[in-house]
């Protein structure tokens, strides 16, 4: 062999020997993640994590890439998680041979997004390797171990989301407060030494309960959200983070039960999948621990108000006059709104006419419905001249009372025939309980199997008496009162005198909306009938002894009496 040749072949081994030793050198890309509360209540210390890891690949030989960590973040999910994906944008460039970390869960606690994550790493021929739990996934036995260990690790997180829901479920049907901040309230610590969680219960905050009383005092009035905001920023008040309040936030105080004294929780289900879009239906409404900021009386009106308001869209309650929204369009039956025409006369003057139109076809045009007009001037005066004349035809008084007081006598039977069915489950769950402690006293069952029963018989009780609670609440609200032909006249009489002294456009429309239900046009565009209501909020708004007549039934269902004109 020549000089040369001799050469080449000794610089052909070199170079392949550099490339064995430099591809035997793995890049290891460290991965490292802790929540505030495993790092609180575990010792999930990142550095520590970053430190063990480094420790094992100096041993194994390896070469650490980078340390990718994301500080403080829960692995529920891998959204809003950096450094993760980075980790991941990075695997797709091959920059690293492996990925290493000290636990399965660190990299994500839902299996499908721990599978996702690894067949990234796959695609890329990296291989992915757990400290504590000694695996790889280079060999398929090590695959098998490592999809297993993510089933596990949710599992585990699942078993863990579902035990803290039950705790705080029952905190809250013992009238204990699991939520955060509210205006009103401070929170006070009653956490017991050894808790992992935190538990508190509010304590009136007296400069903020002004705020909130204030708040109720000016929606029962009759204002707006938007001009309950306005005047509450004007006077100074703000919300618990100091900033104004906005028409969101009065609607969310005056909805929210705690100010009366209860505890609402479980509102709405998987909030973290579905946010807003999955409401509970019967979600947990205890008496509270707490002091309420407001009376039961007022609460009543607040939430009378907010459901009058609620079955019309804000588009139909606009406009500045008293019957928009609860006058009917004769056609569809959609709310009639404001609409103005101007027409110019012989002389040369302009001369606005004022009409009610229907909502929708104002809304949406013509392909929906006519506009169905009615002028405004008339039909108000037409309207008030009949309710002023419910206060003085004694006849009509009289067939008024004998109808509110017939509908109001027969409405309780569904409810009392659901809640006698309901006790009658209710004796047959105790009598079950009994028999089983009889077949123990007997040694027929044992002591474990005595436990056993009585664990599945008293959560049907409990169901049971739960179910039942509403239905006793309905009965009481639907007690028999009856309205004598004097309170009807006192109230049509002090309706006409209130709106006459109604200082704003919106305490005029209350009124209406309290007293009218709906009023309907014929095909010739002329009111037709009015449909009047009585109920215990009409009483206490329109009568001397308003106040004294209420009771427990403040919330009870409105009344509707048909007047045909």
């Amino acid at each position: 062999m020549s000089a040369m040749m001799q050469q080449e072949l000794n610089q052909f081994l070199n170079d392949k020997k550099h490339r064995v030793s430099t591809v035997s050198v793995k890049r290891v890309a460290i991965y490292a993640r802790v929540s505030t509360t495993e790092q609180a209540e575990e010792g999930y210390s990142i550095d520590e994590q970053e430190r063990v890891l480094r420790e094992w690949c100096k041993k194994q030989g390896y070469q650490v890439h980078d340390v990718y960590a994301d500080r403080g973040i829960s692995g529920k999910s891998i959204r809003n998680r950096p450094a993760l994906k980075q980790l991941i944008e990075d695997a797709n460039k091959r920059l690293f041979d492996i990925v290493l970390v000290w636990k399965t869960n660190r990299l994500a606690r839902n299996v499908l997004d721990v599978l996702k994550i690894h067949e990234v790493f796959d695609r890329n021929h990296i291989s992915f390797r757990s400290f504590t739990e000694n695996h790889e996934t280079e060999t398929s036995n090590g695959r098998m171990q490592f999809q297993m260990l993510a089933v596990i690790a949710e599992f585990e997180r699942n078993a863990i989301s579902e035990n803290v829901k039950m705790g705080m479920l029952a905190r809250a049907r013992q009238g204990k407060w699991n939520g955060g901040r509210v205006l009103g309230y401070d929170l006070e610590d009653i956490s017991s030494p050894g808790d992992r969680r935190k538990h508190t219960r509010l304590v009136i905050n007296e400069k903020e309960a002004k705020t909130v009383k204030r708040i109720f005092e000016l929606y029962i009035a009759g204002n707006g959200y938007k001009a309950v905001a306005n005047c509450v920023n004007k006077e100074g008040h703000v919300g618990k983070r100091g900033k104004p309040f906005s028409i969101s936030t009065i609607k969310t105080i005056l909805e929210n039960p705690v100010y009366v004294g209860m505890i609402r929780y479980d509102v709405r289900r998987n909030w973290t999948d579905k946010r807003r879009g999955d409401i509970n239906p019967n979600p947990v409404l205890q008496k509270g621990e707490h002091e309420p900021i407001i009376s039961q009386l007022d609460w009543g009106k607040a939430q009378q108000i907010l459901k009058e308001r609620s079955n019309k869209p804000n588009r139909v309650h606009g406009g500045t006059f008293p019957f928009t929204g609860v006058m009917k369009c004769p056609q569809c039956g959609a709310g009639m709104v404001v609409m103005r025409t101007v027409n110019k006369l012989k002389d040369g003057t302009r001369k606005t006419l004022e009409y009610y139109a229907c909502g929708a076809w104002k809304n949406q045009g013509t392909s929906v419905c006519r506009s169905n007009t009615i002028r405004a001037d008339k039909a108000e005066s037409y309207i008030f001249g009949r309710l002023q004349a419910l206060a003085t035809n004694k006849q009509l008084i009289k067939e008024v009372a004998d109808r509110v007081n017939g509908k109001r006598s027969n409405q309780d039977e569904p409810l009392q025939q659901k809640q006698q069915a309901l006790l009658k489950e209710l004796e047959q769950a105790k009598r079950k309980k009994n028999k089983a402690m009889e077949l123990y006293e007997e040694d027929i069952i044992t002591k474990v199997d005595l436990q056993q029963r009585h664990i599945q018989v008293n959560e049907q009780i409990e169901q049971l008496e739960l179910r039942l609670q509403p239905i006793k609440l309905q009965l009481q609200s639907l007690k028999v009162h009856t309205i004598d032909e004097a309170t009807i006249q006192e109230v049509m009489a002090n309706f006409q005198k209130a709106f006459k002294k109604a200082m704003t456009q919106e305490q005029q429309k209350h009124l209406v909306t309290l007293i009218i239900k709906d009023i309907t046009l014929n095909d010739k565009r002329e009111v037709d009938s009015i449909q009047i209501q009585f109920n215990n909020t009409v009483l206490e708004y329109l009568t001397e002894q308003g106040a004294d007549r209420s009771s427990a039934d403040d919330l009870s269902a409105p009344f509707l009496v048909l007047i045909a004109i």
